[in-house]
């Protein structure tokens, strides 16, 4: 059999299983998938000692390409293009005001929850002051980065589910093969950084892969609000665009910054907007 036959066969049976199906339990079972990613990522620590820093920022270029691409195409469009029947002479206002609230909720997040960034010294840790150890903090600043994630997967399903105009279940599915992809560096670059301060293998793979629980959580909890409250929808698309925003600017851009290699970053992230973006037009 052709093999890209064979791909789309595969493909088309796994969208039109995830159809049929409760929305909130094609969510979770999309997110236990990004979830799987981020463990296989961090599973890598078993086979490598060290990680050359310029790879490292590449991963997280390539986690903010993705993050970015997917604010847009699978989420802000989709707000803009349902509001223009709900809201035929404000069609702007749900994605600029769920956009807006999604980035302050993050910014909320950021400001309590203790969290270190990767590359960052253990004096610039951010959030509420803790003696909580440095292992503890980096895991809590990658969790941070998953929350939209789950959320944004978990909310276009929910959509996908209600039957929403331009919002499809193939659609839902290339956002959580995308977020999957860029999930398997992120879990790999969770895990080294923690091997390299003398963690064990399996500890490292351990905080490596429960930086992502949160992903399954948040999906499940996107879905079921979007079922439940219907008019909420466009508002909860931009939310989930907002705060992915927020944690990129934030978070993911500054951590590849600190060395020589933020060209290497940065080539890292167009990877990565290029690969969600084709996954978006092509599949969804």
């Amino acid at each position: 059999m052709d093999p890209v036959i064979g791909y789309s066969s595969w493909y088309g049976s796994m969208v039109d299983y995830l159809a049929s199906i409760d929305p909130v339990l094609a969510a979770l079972y999309a997110t236990l998938f990004t979830w799987f990613l981020t463990a296989a990522g961090a599973g890598l620590v078993f086979f490598f000692k060290t990680l050359h820093r310029g790879v490292l920022d590449a991963m997280l270029g390539f986690t903010g390409g993705v993050m970015v691409a997917a604010s847009f195409w699978s989420l802000l469009a989709p707000s803009i293009e349902m509001s223009e029947s709900m809201y035929p002479s404000m069609k702007w206002m749900p994605a600029a005001v769920g956009f807006l609230v999604g980035a302050l909720f993050l910014f909320g997040l950021d400001k309590i929850l203790p969290h270190l960034h990767i590359n960052f010294r253990e004096e610039e840790k951010e959030g509420v002051k803790t003696e909580w150890h440095k292992t503890t903090l980096l895991v809590l600043a990658i969790t941070l980065h998953n929350i939209p994630e789950g959320l944004a997967v978990g909310v276009v399903f929910g959509a996908a589910g209600m039957g929403i105009d331009g919002v499809t279940t193939a659609a839902a599915v290339s956002l959580a093969i995308g977020i999957g992809i860029q999930n398997f560096p992120e879990g790999f670059a969770v895990a080294m950084p923690l091997r390299r301060q003398g963690v064990s293998r399996r500890k490292s793979f351990w905080y490596g892969q429960m930086s992502a629980i949160v992903e399954p959580i948040f999906g499940v909890i996107g879905a079921m609000a979007v079922i439940y409250m219907e008019p909420i929808l466009p508002y909860a698309l931009a939310f989930a665009a907002g705060a992915m925003i927020y944690v990129v600017v934030e978070e993911v851009i500054p951590e590849t910054q600190r060395d020589k290699f933020t060209d290497v970053a940065v080539l890292g992230f167009i990877g990565g907007f290029l690969v969600m973006m084709i996954l978006d037009v092509s599949l969804g």
